[in-house]
């Protein structure tokens, strides 16, 4: 198997090092021309593309005029909000030119911690896949003290991947892959092309952060690397300062592949198979037929509710016997839930005031 070639959806990690020249500190046009050029070549086969970057504090402190070295925290900040506007732009104007609409998205590991505002953030994701758009992705640096701190983007992409439900992650590094030691001190270091679990030795074999400027390392990338093959998907490290880096992986360059043992759409749907219920929906039979065909629940089907949950919170499925039969994340409170149940989806808004979803709980959402 191939994960690049089999993938339907694709996130791609763009470190600070691909971006951002690291004598001048001025922005690699012609290396982020030929990134567009292959986003666009994976968007004409159909596929998604979503873009996690760094570069907006290493773009802001040459601008500043910022010194050479580590910054201190608020320096960062700064840096970052005035490169970000910078970075953003760039990128809209290097996709635009191959007719592609950029969004950009702020996010800290905070965000998929919470699951509302999880929820929230995968949604936007989605309407944004859904209607074409390359989302560009960055951690919200300027508030984020903690992530400009020890810097992690390696790992924010791979939760964006599992948000997304991403095949496959591709962090583009200053190095082709995992080695078996450091390269640079020992002879003997063999690279790694296939890893297929984060084990104590293959951790051992991480070390620190290489390019200057650069926050994460191999530490990092192992980190993200779990994160990945825990959501189902695939991920590598590749050397990516090259000419059309997309290309060249699918070309056969050296990288290092990390292969799941199971699906994105598995992966979530055990997860949500693992948390504890909060609640019980109960649903006609009508409901019952139409969740294993495989729709989505909405609330004219749902004949009664139990518990107290949040919007976001696990609850049963259960059949007009009680036979419970499914779980899922439900889209709204109990309060409302009570509200809405029984309810055609078209009227959520008048009995609630404002326009909500029209799935009690969405099928992407739901094990049976």
């Amino acid at each position: 198997m191939d994960p690049l070639r089999d993938a339907r959806r694709i996130v791609i990690k763009v470190g600070s090092a691909m971006l951002v020249d690291a004598a001048s500190g001025c922005l690699r046009t012609g290396w982020l021309a030929g990134l567009a050029e292959d986003i666009a070549a994976l968007k004409g086969q159909g596929r998604d593309v979503l873009v996690v970057s760094s570069g907006s504090i290493a773009l802001g402190r040459q601008v500043l005029r910022l010194a050479s070295g580590v910054l201190a925290p608020d320096a960062s900040q700064a840096a970052a909000a005035v490169g970000q506007i910078r970075l953003a732009r760039a990128y809209e104007e290097a996709l635009a030119l191959h007719d592609l609409t950029t969004a950009q998205i702020l996010l800290t590991l905070e965000d998929s911690a919470n699951r509302r505002r999880y929820l929230n953030a995968r949604g936007t994701l989605a309407v944004l896949l859904n209607t074409g758009a390359v989302p560009i992705i960055n951690e919200n640096d300027t508030v984020a003290t903690d992530e400009i701190r020890f810097g992690d983007n390696d790992r924010l992409a791979a939760q964006v991947a599992a948000m997304a439900g991403a095949d496959v992650l591709v962090l583009l590094s200053d190095v082709d892959g995992l080695y078996t030691a450091n390269p640079q001190g020992s002879a003997a270091a063999a690279h790694l092309a296939i890893v297929t679990g984060i084990t104590p030795e293959i951790e051992a074999m991480a070390g620190g952060a290489g390019t200057d400027g650069a926050k994460g390392g191999m530490k990092t990338k192992l980190m993200a690397a779990r994160t990945a093959m825990q959501a189902g998907c695939a991920m590598a490290i590749m050397e990516g300062t090259r000419a059309r880096p997309i290309t060249a992986l699918a070309g056969g360059a050296p990288a290092t592949w990390f292969l799941p043992r199971t699906s994105p759409a598995a992966a979530r749907k055990q997860w949500i198979a693992s948390m504890k219920p909060c609640g019980i929906l109960t649903v006609d039979a009508g409901a019952v037929a139409a969740l294993r065909a495989g729709k989505s629940l909405l609330p004219a089907g749902v004949c009664a509710v139990a518990g107290e949950f949040r919007r976001g919170d696990p609850v049963t499925i259960a059949g007009p016997g009680g036979e419970v039969f499914a779980r899922g994340l439900v889209n709204y409170p109990s309060a409302e839930a009570v509200r809405i149940a029984g309810a055609r989806s078209g009227d959520i808004a008048h009995i609630l005031g404002y326009a909500g979803r029209a799935t009690l709980v969405h099928r992407d959402d739901m094990v049976l």
